[in-house]
């Protein structure tokens, strides 16, 4: 057990009417609690916490009227996660994935599954199954695809990033997922904190059923995985936005921190994790 400190600041020039869902707040699963956690908005308006969904994340919604908007969020995070020293993970017959899980091996709006089916199994289709095998994805996606900040945008998807051979950390998760769920590795998309993660932002990675649990994996091995908190769950980014607003606002600064509260954090990388 040990604990990560978070923090997200958002302002925003509100130019209209607008209403705001901020997807920002740590989860809270069996093995990520928020201990305390801290809410200030500017200039004060009222707002509602809201269950977005049955993995724990919670929503934030406001309606602001026009004026500069000032979100600060933060909170300390408790995590005991499953880290198992025993890397030999079976993966799960699909007659045996239980229902709940089969979603997860469907095509997605930025994991183009039914597209990459011939590249995964020319690539990983004779490796062992199990961990290992999602392991070595994760090492083909970072080995192929280069981290490059602004190379992509809110249209591109995992197929479009294998085209040009670039992206940020979302990309890298949606290439992983997608090259899983053509395996038949159910595989979904997580958004969070991340520490140690530089520069300091959101961060994108994503979780593969093996077994009978979700493991955390992060294509772009920036961050250890024991550091990573998670915020949404999803397909893909498109149901995981830190921000969906309707109206007029624009963006105007960001800040996001996460930094171990432990002075013995576990930075770990190589074993398998589990906080679903």
């Amino acid at each position: 057990m040990y604990y990560v400190k978070i923090l997200s600041e958002l302002i925003y020039t509100v130019d209209a009417t607008s209403s705001f869902v901020f997807n920002i707040a740590a989860a809270n699963t069996v093995h990520q609690q928020t201990i305390e956690e801290n809410l200030t908005i500017s200039p004060t308006i009222d707002s509602e916490w809201f269950q977005l969904n049955d993995f724990g994340s919670r929503g934030l919604r406001l309606k602001v009227e026009p004026c500069e908007l000032s979100i600060q969020y933060s909170a300390t995070v408790q995590l005991s996660p499953d880290i198992e020293q025993d890397k030999y993970i079976n993966e799960v017959e699909h007659k045996s994935l239980p229902t709940s899980v089969l979603p997860f091996l469907n095509p997605s709006r930025y994991c183009e599954s039914d597209r990459l089916g011939r590249l995964a199994w020319k690539e990983f289709g004779q490796l062992p199954s199990g961990y290992s095998r999602v392991v070595e994805i994760c090492n083909w996606v970072n080995k192929h695809i280069d981290y490059v900040a602004g190379s992509t945008d809110a249209s591109s998807s995992a197929c479009d990033v294998l085209i040009q051979r670039a992206g940020v950390c979302r990309d890298f998760a949606h290439v992983s997922i997608a090259l899983c769920r053509a395996l038949g590795i159910p595989a979904r998309y997580v958004s969070g904190y991340a520490v140690g993660l530089e520069p300091p932002d959101f961060h994108g990675f994503f979780e593969a059923y093996l077994g009978d649990r979700w493991y955390l994996f992060d294509a772009t091995q920036m961050a250890p995985l024991s550091g990573l908190v998670r915020i949404g769950i999803g397909l893909d980014a498109a149901t995981t936005s830190f921000a969906n607003i309707v109206g007029q606002a624009k963006m105007q600064f960001i800040k996001v921190e996460a930094t171990s509260a432990d002075s013995d954090f576990p930075y770990n990388n190589g074993s398998p994790v589990s906080t679903a």
